[in-house]
């Protein structure tokens, strides 16, 4: 089966044709980043990009927040979001118009979530969850082998944390939020409050300790509502090879053996980086347009 994918971020919007069999393997026929501009300038890019590649459905898993309610005169668009230009776009009414072809719709963390439960590290794993660290922060919840909705979606990036003893006068990142995940501890905020980006950080143990002690704080939050079997740490922030381990050494400490499982006793394979590089939101994306057929 051949599908499009789409994996649309803040930043840039990555297209891919891929040949799927199933669940069991796939091929990325091939693949292309577009800019984030605004929709007028954007969205027919990506149009004229998926058009005549004989697809049979297309996938999207974007960045939000989204409406994902099928009976909301909303359903499809992305909502309240800060990336300017782009609140209130229907973005799935603008594929399903053009392309004519059945169009799967999701978060962009619940996708990477879906690509590492169907291809990856969480395949057979009915609880699990993905981090993504970078631009911005979010989390894809699945739970009893569903990914999980509500009211909205999940926004965990934006639960609120107790500072760090050294953090005290920092002014949060969040526009909305004077003491959330996102605010304290995503790539903007990191580059604030040491006034460079982590990738010129790397030599800075202070940097990654207080960034560990935030990531851990979450996630000690996540494994106390939602019991996870797996937690996948992914985006751009985690690219530093330090942050693993001081994040599992953190998480220990802050649980302090009230949960005596299994997984606790073995963090470095309950807590670990994403299994699939790069291309887990892209077969993500694969597997919505397949739902969507």
């Amino acid at each position: 089966m051949k599908v499009g994918a789409l994996e649309a971020g803040g930043t840039k919007m990555v297209c891919a044709i891929v040949e799927v069999n199933g669940r069991d393997t796939w091929e990325i026929l091939d693949e292309v980043s577009i800019p984030t501009l605004s929709p007028a300038a954007t969205l027919p890019m990506l149009v004229d990009y998926f058009r005549g590649k004989e697809i049979e459905a297309l996938g999207i898993a974007c960045f939000g927040p989204i409406d994902l309610h099928k009976d909301s005169p909303t359903y499809g668009y992305i909502t309240t979001t800060p990336k300017t230009g782009w609140a209130n776009c229907n973005i799935v009414g603008a594929f399903a118009k053009e392309l004519k072809i059945p169009v799967g719709f999701d978060t962009d963390v619940n996708g990477s979530l879906l690509g590492e439960a169907t291809f990856g590290c969480a395949k057979g794993i009915a609880n699990s969850v993905y981090i993504t660290i970078g631009t911005g922060i979010g989390a894809g919840v699945m739970s009893n082998g569903k990914l999980l909705h509500g009211m909205l979606h999940p926004e965990a990036g934006h639960v609120t944390l107790k500072r760090h003893e050294k953090d005290a006068d920092f002014v949060c990142n969040c526009p909305f939020h004077d003491s959330c995940f996102e605010g304290l501890a995503a790539g903007p905020a990191i580059a604030k409050r040491w006034g460079k980006k982590g990738v010129e950080l790397s030599d800075r143990p202070e940097v990654w300790e207080m960034e560990a002690y935030y990531i851990a704080q979450a996630l000690v939050d996540y494994i106390m509502v939602l019991s996870p079997e797996k937690i996948i740490l992914g985006g751009g922030v985690m690219h530093q090879p330090q942050l693993l381990p001081l994040i599992r050494a953190e998480v220990k400490k802050q649980v302090n053996r009230y949960i005596r499982t299994s997984q606790m006793e073995h963090l470095e394979d309950y807590i670990v980086g994403a299994s699939l590089g790069d291309d887990q939101g892209i077969l993500g994306a694969c597997c919505l347009a397949m739902e969507a057929c």
